[in-house]
């Protein structure tokens, strides 16, 4: 069976998030997103997943723990040149390689998953993941040819009025033929307004050499968005957060009032539990079924066995022994 790679690029400052955290470490739904990047990677059996990380180092690699590898970007000249910085471990590998950015959290397994099959049936040396925004403002748009295959990606400051009509944008998210990329990163220049090695580069690099290019789009134009500031990340903390109450709902959990419940994502909750308003429930809480858990409940850490009614409480590391019928 054919290996499979990830590349996820964490290594940047973030200024715009006005933090003396790395971006990638802002947490969303209890979770700082470069997690949810690597743990969803994790889930897709991936042979190896190479972090590239810059700045405070340090403190990513402390989170993401021997989990992953790492690769050291210490100037931060691009995409392509961050990408570069794990050549040391990929480069001489057969296979497919899939580069997320550590700052789109929303994106799914699934979305990454059917990018790769994607990829495998087209035989391409490279697909990109695309999406449909309302507004394509700012992003690369997608230009094809009459077989549907990918001629270019245009940047937005270089596209022509009729370019920049098209709909379909560059998510930064990408699927290679493992040696085709490393091989191609040698040819990337700076001939940019920012003097800078950018990925999509390569994508016409390989273009020019007679490769097939994809691109698989996907419908939920959430799971593309990168989280550069708190209004991005407030944004993304909100539609995570209204998946997560549908996923638990789906699985048999009633929710009084959604919209004043707090559930972070490595909760775990049972079937035929009822979340009363203004709960919230963080960390690695766990609730057995047949629970009533609030009204104002704050639990963190928790453990609450079948048939247990928790309410006007507030604790972490414990486990309740409170019968819900007494």
């Amino acid at each position: 069976m054919e290996r499979t790679y990830a590349v996820v690029l964490a290594a940047g400052k973030g200024t715009r998030m006005k933090s003396d955290l790395p971006k990638v470490l802002h947490p969303v739904c209890g979770k700082p997103m470069v997690e949810h990047i690597t743990d969803l990677l994790k889930d897709l059996s991936m042979n190896e997943i190479v972090t590239v990380v810059g700045h405070k180092h340090e403190m990513i690699e402390e989170q993401l723990g021997d989990s992953v590898t790492y690769a050291h970007q210490k100037e931060q000249l691009g995409t392509a040149h961050a990408v570069g910085m794990s050549a040391e471990k990929l480069a001489d590998q057969e296979g497919t390689t899939v580069i997320v950015t550590g700052d789109t959290p929303l994106i799914t397994s699934q979305t990454i998953q059917n990018l790769l099959d994607h990829h495998r049936e087209t035989k391409a040396a490279a697909t990109i993941l695309t999406m449909l925004p309302e507004d394509p403002t700012g992003y690369g748009r997608i230009v094809r040819n009459e077989d549907g295959n990918v001629e270019r990606i245009v940047e937005q400051k270089d596209a022509t009025p009729e370019e920049q009509a098209i709909g379909e944008v560059n998510t930064g998210i990408f699927c290679f033929d493992n040696k085709l990329l490393f091989e191609s990163l040698d040819q990337v220049g700076t001939n940019n307004n920012q003097s800078e090695y950018y990925l999509p580069d390569v994508i016409e690099i390989l273009k020019e050499q007679g490769y097939t290019i994809s691109a698989n789009s996907t419908e939920d134009v959430a799971e593309g968005l990168g989280v550069n500031d708190r209004i991005q990340l407030a944004k993304a903390e909100k539609i995570m957060q209204d998946r997560i109450i549908e996923g638990h709902m789906k699985n048999g959990v009633s929710f009084v009032d959604p919209s004043t419940s707090y559930v972070e994502k490595d909760v775990t909750i049972g079937q035929d539990t009822l979340i009363e308003p203004r709960a919230h429930l963080r960390g690695k809480t766990v609730i057995g079924s047949y629970c009533v858990i609030g009204p104002d409940v704050d639990l963190k850490d928790f453990e609450a066995r079948d048939k247990t009614r928790v309410q006007n409480f507030s604790m972490t590391n414990d486990i309740c022994k409170i019968p819900i019928h007494s």
